[in-house]
């Protein structure tokens, strides 16, 4: 129950995201459009589009790692039995995954909370707020921690197929 319920929110909220891509994209032709055919180049295009694909990439770890789409090796962990191949990846969450993830957590909730008390904006032409993207952040670490724990369930439970 708690594994598809995890997953539910990764994957509603990883397909959110994407709808970004679209977005930032239409963002960059149009400055391009703007820049280059009309000779009448946006003040805050490149900055927005920015913002946007750190959100669009921050926010989709979680979403990739409940798809299994993270970079792996596993020339050596690949010929040990399947038992084996489960405890040796729960040990790699609790002894990385996890305390880098409560490392990210806490210090983007510090770094978002200060960023936000300051109302901070961008240096460029236009202030765009910054502490959005740095709230997406903390959003992002949460939903990668939570996301770690239903990995490790399907682990112990041995039930991989959940992420399908």
């Amino acid at each position: 129950m708690i594994i598809k319920a995890i997953d539910a929110v990764n994957e509603f909220i990883g397909r959110i995201v994407v709808i970004l891509a679209v977005l930032f994209a239409t963002i960059i032709i149009y400055d391009v459009i703007m820049r280059y055919a009309l000779n009448a180049p946006t003040r805050w295009a490149f900055d927005l589009s920015k913002q946007l694909y750190g959100f669009y990439f921050i926010l989709l770890g979680a979403y990739a790692l409940k798809h299994q789409a993270h970079v792996r090796v596993d020339l050596l962990l690949e010929r040990f039995p399947h038992g084996v191949q489960r405890v040796v990846e729960i040990l790699g969450y609790v002894i990385f995954f996890f305390p880098f993830t409560w490392v990210f957590l806490t210090r983007s909730y510090d770094f978002a909370s200060t960023s936000w008390a300051q109302g901070e904006t961008t240096y460029g032409a236009v202030a765009l707020p910054v502490y959005p993207l740095k709230a997406a952040l903390c959003v992002a670490a949460g939903l990668l921690l939570i996301q770690g724990v239903s990995e490790v369930l399907k682990l112990i439970f041995d039930r991989r197929e959940v992420a399908q």
